[in-house]
């Protein structure tokens, strides 16, 4: 019950938003069954879901081309955006579009512009992410369901809200010590950061 309520207000708030009520009820349900267990307070995983579908509705209304190439995380309104595109206008659009979402407090852009980047180089990255996600998910010492990983030509960037600095190291460790990856990024902030209360 609660969670078919909280599916309603995530589409509630998508609406408000100016988002396509079907894209919103599809991005917003999946994030209903974890929020109970997340980190973060259900309003602030009701509004992050929200700006996560105007930004996708944006995107797929101004270049399909730019919501398949770029990805992103959303955590208490900071936006990163990852990916990998040929033309540095597209980088451009992607962080215009999405500032322009409602509820975005950050955003930070680390889409690249490359054109080497193959098929080769997507699966090795969709490999890195999988096995990155599947590690942290079998450590009992992190709490996987606050981190969001990205990979794009072997760099990760890793995103959530770290329980402790000993939970983070874990983390970073898992990470570092996987195949493949050329250096991360974090834009993790601890539990009790008073960043987080703004």
């Amino acid at each position: 019950m609660a969670a078919a309520r909280l599916i309603i207000v995530l589409v509630f708030a998508g609406l408000i938003a100016g988002c396509s009520p079907v894209g919103t009820a599809v991005g917003v349900a999946a994030a209903a069954g974890t929020t109970a267990a997340q980190e973060r307070p259900v309003s602030k995983a009701v509004s992050d879901a929200a700006i996560r579908s105007e930004i996708n509705y944006k995107w797929g209304k101004h270049d399909l081309a730019l919501y398949r190439k770029v990805s992103l995380s959303v955590i208490e309104g900071r936006v990163v955006l990852t990916g990998s595109v040929i033309n540095p206008q597209t980088r451009i659009d992607a962080a215009r579009l999405a500032w322009e979402a409602h509820g975005v407090k950050e955003l930070i852009n680390e889409i690249q512009v490359e054109n080497w980047s193959g098929v080769s180089d997507r699966a090795r990255d969709e490999w890195i992410q999988a096995k990155i996600k599947g590690r942290l998910t079998l450590d009992s010492g992190v709490m996987s369901i606050n981190y969001s990983i990205d990979c794009v030509n072997g760099t990760v960037y890793v995103m959530g809200i770290a329980q402790s600095q000993d939970e983070l190291d874990r983390v970073i460790n898992h990470i570092r010590d996987t195949a493949y990856v050329r250096s991360v990024v974090s834009y993790v902030r601890l539990k009790d950061d008073p960043a987080r209360k703004t």
